[in-house]
This record gives structure tokens, sequence and C-alpha cells, in this order.
């Protein structure tokens, strides 16, 4: 049986509940600029969360970054999402949009949905016992790939 999936409305509330029971390796982001989730009639089969950039130095103010993707495994969602994240990102002003996966994760759904492969970055740890900020990793440690889609 083949799904027609569409493109829906999805707010932050309801993105994150999604993720929280879907994703394979992280939890809720906190907070976003915007989601957007694809289903097929009344079921969600997957959403994006869409915020600025984690990282400091690549929040220029025209650059966002997609923190969240999860879905159910319904077939071409992935890129379904990411296609759409990049519409609406541009829709609202914005250059560039950015995302990160795992060094061990194919891509597909990146390079089917028009983005390309920008860096690999190594992975680490948010904790800074010596700052005053100690953290409990609950995300993966290893390497991480970033790609992009810009005008």
């Amino acid at each position: 049986m083949r799904m027609n999936l569409h493109i829906s409305p999805c707010n932050l509330d309801e993105a994150h509940a999604f993720v929280d029971a879907v994703h394979r390796h992280h939890r809720r982001t906190w907070g976003g600029k915007f989601a957007i989730a694809c289903a097929s009639g009344e079921c969600v089969h997957g959403v994006v969360v869409v915020g600025r950039p984690v990282a400091r130095l690549l929040d220029d103010g025209y650059t966002l970054e997609v923190t969240r993707l999860a879905t159910d495994g319904a077939k071409n969602a992935c890129s379904m999402l990411y296609a759409a994240a990049w519409r609406a990102t541009r829709a609202m002003g914005y250059h560039k949009l950015i995302t990160y996966i795992l060094d061990s994760e194919p891509g597909t759904s990146l390079r089917a949905a028009g983005w390309k492969l920008i860096a690999k970055t190594k992975g680490d740890t948010w904790n800074r016992p010596n700052s005053g900020r100690p953290r409990v990793d609950t995300h993966p440690l290893q390497a991480k790939l970033r790609w992009e889609i810009a005008k």
C-alpha cells in the first residue's frame, strides 16, 4: 500500500512530543523557531524542528539549523521534511540551513533534498566541569557530518 504523504502544520509542543516518542538517539530540543510535520491523512509520520544554530559562530542572523528530524520510517518522509524546512527557511528571509548527522549515517535523504556535505566535526562532550557547568551527556559523542543548503 502506497502512502500519500503531505506537509502539515505542527506546533513545537507537538513536534517535541513526537521526537520524544520516536527519535533513536536524542530527546527533544529546547525551543525552536518552527516545526513542520509530514502526514498521511491525520496520521503524523515525521517532524522537523528548526531553530537557531547551536554553534554560536554559525549564528550570523541569516542561518538556521535543523535541530531535530524524526520519522516513524515512512518512505521519503525525511527528504520531504528537509525540503519543506528549506522552503520555509527561505520564505522567512534566511540564507542558509544547516544540520548535523552522525558520521555513521549515509545522508541519503539530505542528498535527495539538495543538501551538500560541508564538513566532518569531532564528537565531544558538552560537560565542562571546571567552568561550573557540569552536564551529563545523553547523546552520541562520535564524529558528526555537517550538511547545508544555501541560496
